[in-house]
């Protein structure tokens, strides 16, 4: 006889699932030693430089996120599956994360490189934006309801959101402005060989990180839905009986 408290099968989706957890663990333990330790300080900035291997790679992490909201508000608008509403939520959760992160790391370069924690940088104001965009996503999630409507209206905001992500990127090139372009040679200098080493490095272990969390963001909201769904069906099958009774 099947044992009734036997564990559930781990499948493919799984293995891999904790697989690149592991991976990105390593790789994010690798890349502060390399900011840290192995990458030289730069002449110019001293310490503060070593945010760079933190800044800019969150902030590409920011534009992945908002990305899976676009598609995830996309394919709701389309198929209204709690998988499609579960990635956009997600997407929006990891651009304020990200965002977050990028909004403060940012000032602290600003300090040393301007003077100024804060000026309004055409980037920077953009970026913003965005960041105050994907907030007013979370809240309306938080407080507006999970009802079809609510889900369709912060699927707009998300649809929103990404429309200014090339803004955001072309933005030093359009509007000049005092953000540097510190990975090219000709925009800011360029970088030593270890310091690109790191930046790269980096670059590929935020990649991985944000698609993590936006896997576990998904899966953690797909069951968050069905548990829901579950109570609710409980709440009316409950009624029914009082009703009958």
């Amino acid at each position: 006889m099947a044992n009734k408290h036997a564990s559930p099968a781990v499948t493919g989706a799984d293995t891999a699932f904790y697989a690149l957890w592991l991976v990105t663990t390593g790789l994010l333990l690798f890349c502060i030693y390399g900011a840290f330790i192995y990458a030289p300080e730069e002449r110019a900035m001293g310490i503060v430089q070593r945010i760079f291997y933190f800044h800019a790679p969150s902030a590409y992490a920011m534009y992945i996120g908002a990305t899976a909201c676009f598609v995830g508000s996309i394919g709701y608008l389309l198929r209204r599956t709690d998988v499609w509403d579960a990635l956009a939520r997600a997407g929006a959760e990891m651009s304020v994360v990200f965002g977050a992160i990028v909004m403060t790391t940012g000032p602290l370069w600003g300090a040393k490189a301007w003077g100024y924690l804060w000026v309004w940088d055409p980037r920077l104001t953009t970026t913003l934006l965005s960041l105050l965009i994907y907030i007013a996503y979370i809240v309306l999630r938080a407080f507006a309801g999970d009802g079809p409507g609510e889900r369709k209206f912060a699927a707009a905001l998300g649809i929103l959101g990404a429309a200014n992500l090339p803004i955001i990127h072309f933005s030093v090139e359009k509007w000049a402005g005092q953000h540097p372009k510190v990975i090219m040679a000709k925009g800011g200098g360029g970088l030593q060989h270890d310091m690109k080493v790191v930046f790269f490095i980096a670059l590929f272990t935020f990649t991985l990180f944000a698609i993590a969390l936006l896997w576990s963001r998904v899966r953690i909201g797909v069951l968050e839905q069905r548990l829901a769904r579950a109570e609710q069906d409980a709440v009316d099958l409950g009624l029914d009986d009082r009703t009958e009774a």
